[in-house]
């Protein structure tokens, strides 16, 4: 939250499975325009909240296989769990509302009297989670098995609740916890500490995320691929309320459909614009110039810009200063302009192939009335390799103004831990 001060302008609030991430979407294009959008508009004042009913693991998990950003917040487990910043650090206050009542162990007593229910298998012991625990069930057994548990735990004296979402999954949880509940007590937290919240976005496809769209004064997409439940939950209770769509588009596409419909930012993802040249952002911001860049290195590489005649390639003699320097991520610098001088070198490299560039973490400091540091991660991906630079760029704007452009004066790039190229010649910029 750190590009955060008093205000949000928006919280966006997204489940993951099927809702930001496409498993469908083999090229992953639906997230990496959200991914351009948030970075380039939205990161540096607004909140990005990723709510899922993966455990902490099967979450880094997927973060390895998607090209996920970094959330200034993580729910997971069905709401029992909240973390804060890429350092993930619990809230052990709501770790501790979650204990009344509840016994874990008395839980798995009644619920090993349903054969019916199976066992969601773990890795390993240390991903069991103290709030929540979780079956597979045949979707015609779900409604008798989860009426007759419900009337076991109540005589065990538990406060509890039942959620069966996408068909097949029934997790049991402290009568507290959800995503609906874990997200009113994010949003009671963040006003207690004196953010003012502008408005927020809930986005969900499965029975688990109805409870989001339950919290009081939110706008709420329900992704067009959305499990039967779901759209069972909207057409009973949300169907005539303005503020909760259903979308015609997929996963992240829907959620950026859901941004322009209730006007509530910009909703054309620099990855949709043909020439950057034709892309003005209203609030005018170092990310967005740092996002456009990217994009074009990789449209650059992939041949996606036809030549050097073609009205987007004087993008490529955006003004690096005459003095700017480049530290590579193996030590050695060289000028600027002699990176450029490389990239010409290297128009249509990765043609045809699985080759993506998208950022994470923007984060700004302006140093002076004409001067910025922006930091983020560049990750590149081709084929099944990812790597990744941890970046700081020195921008400054041209004539005083930032509607006039920006300069850039020094780039200095080092290998995020594990994310190393062998071959340091293959990374450019």
């Amino acid at each position: 939250m750190a590009g955060v001060n008093s205000c949000a302008h928006l919280i966006l609030v997204s489940d993951l499975d099927f809702t930001m991430v496409d498993h469908h979407d083999s090229e992953n294009l639906s997230l990496l325009k959200f991914n351009a959008l948030w970075e380039a508009n939205y990161r540096h004042n607004s909140l990005l909240v990723f709510s899922t009913g993966r455990s902490p693991k099967i979450y880094e998990q997927l973060r390895k296989e998607k090209p996920l950003l970094s959330p200034d917040i993580t729910v997971m487990s069905v709401g029992t769990e909240i973390a804060y910043g890429r350092s993930m650090v619990p809230d052990n206050d709501w770790v501790e509302s979650l204990n009344k009542n509840w016994d874990r162990n008395m839980v798995i007593e009644e619920t090993r009297k349903f054969p019916e229910l199976i066992p969601q298998v773990v890795q390993s012991e240390a991903d069991q989670r103290p709030h929540k625990v979780s079956f597979y069930i045949e979707k015609d057994k779900a409604e008798e098995v989860m009426k007759a548990l419900s009337e076991n735990l109540e005589k065990r004296g538990l406060d509890f609740k039942i959620i069966y979402s996408g068909g097949i999954a029934l997790d049991v949880l402290p009568q507290g916890a959800g995503k609906g509940q874990a997200l009113a007590y994010l949003l009671q937290r963040l006003k207690t500490k004196g953010k003012v919240l502008n408005n927020t976005l809930v986005c969900g496809d499965s029975g688990n995320d109805a409870e989001l769209f339950s919290v009081q004064e939110v706008y709420g997409v329900v992704v067009s691929n959305a499990q039967e439940e779901l759209l069972q939950w909207f057409a009973e209770n949300a169907k005539n309320n303005p503020n909760i769509i259903h979308a015609t588009e997929r996963c992240a596409a829907g959620i950026i459909q859901a941004i322009g419909l209730f006007s509530l930012g910009p909703n054309t993802s620099p990855r949709d614009v043909l020439c950057f040249s034709d892309c003005q952002p209203d609030d005018v911001n170092p990310g967005h110039e740092i996002v456009k860049f990217y994009l074009f290195y990789e449209r650059w590489r992939r041949a996606e810009i036809q030549d050097m005649d073609d009205p987007c390639t004087e993008y490529l003699k955006v003004d690096f200063h005459p003095d700017g320097v480049i530290v590579h991520p193996s030590g050695v610098e060289q000028s600027l302009h002699d990176c450029i001088n490389a990239l010409r070198s290297c128009y249509g490299d990765n043609r045809g192939r699985k080759f993506r560039v998208w950022l994470d973490g923007i984060s700004t400091a302006q140093m002076s009335s004409d001067t910025w540091i922006v930091k983020f991660d560049k990750w590149e991906s081709s084929g099944d390799e990812w790597h990744c630079c941890i970046t700081t760029v020195v921008l400054s704007s041209k004539g005083g103004d930032v509607s006039d452009g920006f300069t850039w004066w020094h780039v200095h790039q080092t290998w995020l831990e594990g994310w190393g190229m062998k071959d340091h010649s293959n990374w450019l910029i």
